[in-house]
């Protein structure tokens, strides 16, 4: 069950998304609770994270990094995400990639 994302009435999906930064590499490292954990090499600081977070996502899907975008948690390690342009089973895809 995906818990961690949805698809709104707007054909877009949201994602539910626990942040780890200032990790050794970038990576999924599957679920947290009802979230997808995400490892990221970037540090916390002057959104560097949240620019990291987009970009990975991004290239995870095939998509334009203007198709993510950051809905909630600016600087959290929670975070909602809003993409747009991908289908719910290629982001279902993204709990099992490393």
């Amino acid at each position: 069950m995906n818990d961690w994302f949805r698809v709104s009435g707007d054909g877009s999906i949201l994602l539910t998304l626990h942040i780890q930064p200032g990790a050794s590499r970038s990576e999924c490292a599957g679920r947290h609770g009802d979230a997808l954990k995400i490892r990221l090499a970037a540090p916390p600081v002057d959104g560097k994270a949240n620019a990291a977070l987009i970009a990975f996502v991004a290239a995870r899907l095939g998509i334009a990094r203007a198709a993510v975008t950051l809905k909630s948690g600016q600087t959290s390690r929670r975070k909602i995400l809003k993409i747009e342009g991908s289908t719910a089973e290629a982001v279902a895809g993204l709990a099992g990639s490393t």
